[in-house]
């Protein structure tokens, strides 16, 4: 039987300055758009929040659009509309299939950009009951002391299990947060830290108000490996974005979902520019991956599978993304 929610409050804002002004006055609210995530947790005791704040009333997290500056994909649009939406399958293909890949479709309906950005990382002692965790001392992560998966060690090592960050990143996407003190835009890595406790480099009063990205985008993919074929979250996610000029390479960027606390882009690829991508370019890239990617046992597969995956995944990729612009 599914655990009841706790009593709380709900609080609906309708501007981006009301929600940051809800979170500041209250502490333990939590902002809430689709919930895919966080009512889950919350009916697992692993969130508690006494207050949501409930982002969909507001009209500026909304909407995706193209104009000279890019595109705009306010952090509010459901993951079923950057799906679907025209300019995105057609010009910016890796976000559009990393949407295509997230849960099922009830989920993708529901769930928003915004929250997905900024999932909560995942780890097989931590996404359980409140009995199973409680029976097992809890974790690092939560309530506990110690990471079942590296007891020795300090740090948290849940895994982040996004499916758009790294289709977003491979593209060079920024990000708009709102603060109490004003607006900044910085790039979409800097949001994360290779923290399973902390992974999100967000005050507890900021809010993702949009994501952009640049016209003109390099060919990219998405693929993930996941237990079955639809509904679950990434053991491994690969972003690649290629662009060929002269039959050789004049850009390569390969993003990493669901192996480390958080989503990066691959270092060292800027030395296959210039070159084609034949065999001896996809071992590089399947060695480079195999020695940045961090899995650890954080779920039902092993760290040494989700590694050899994901280094499959980004060759296979870069292969294709080739081969496709040479025909």
């Amino acid at each position: 039987m599914t655990p009841p929610l706790p009593d709380l409050r709900l609080a609906r804002p309708q501007s981006v300055a009301e929600a940051i002004a809800a979170r500041a006055s209250a502490p333990d609210a939590q902002f809430i758009a689709g919930g895919t995530d966080l009512l889950v947790n919350m009916r697992r005791g692993i969130r508690q929040p006494d207050i949501l704040i409930d982002l969909k009333g507001i009209g500026e997290l909304t909407g995706i659009d193209v104009g000279p500056a890019g595109l705009r994909i306010g952090a509010g649009a459901s993951i079923s509309e950057v799906a679907r939406h025209p300019a995105i399958v057609g010009e910016f293909r890796s976000i559009a299939q990393a949407a295509r890949q997230i849960a099922g479709p009830g989920h993708r309906a529901m769930g928003t950009v915004g929250g997905n950005l900024c999932l909560d990382t995942r780890c097989i002692y931590y996404n359980q009951s409140e009995w199973w965790r409680g029976a097992n001392k809890f974790c690092l992560k939560s309530r506990g002391d110690t990471c079942h998966v590296a007891p020795q060690g300090q740090r948290c090592h849940a895994a982040f299990s996004g499916d758009l960050a790294p289709a977003l990143l491979v593209l060079g996407a920024t990000i708009d947060i709102a603060t109490r003190s004003g607006r900044r835009r910085v790039p979409l890595g800097e949001l994360y830290a290779e923290d399973g406790r902390a992974h999100i480099r967000l005050a507890p009063d900021e809010l993702i108000v949009a994501v952009h990205v640049p016209l003109s985008p390099p060919p990219s993919a998405y693929a993930k490996l996941r237990m079955r074929g639809a509904i679950d979250y990434p053991l491994a996610g690969v972003a690649v974005a290629l662009a060929v000029a002269d039959g050789a390479v004049r850009s390569l960027r390969i993003a990493i979902t669901g192996t480390n606390s958080r989503p990066f882009v691959l270092d060292g690829t800027d030395e296959l520019v210039g070159r084609a991508v034949d065999d001896q370019a996809l071992q590089q890239i399947h060695h480079r991956v195999q020695r940045q990617v961090q899995p650890m046992r954080t779920t039902v597969a092993s760290a040494h599978y989700r590694r050899l995956a994901a280094a499959a995944l980004a060759a296979r990729l870069a292969a294709e993304l080739f081969a496709e612009q040479m025909t």
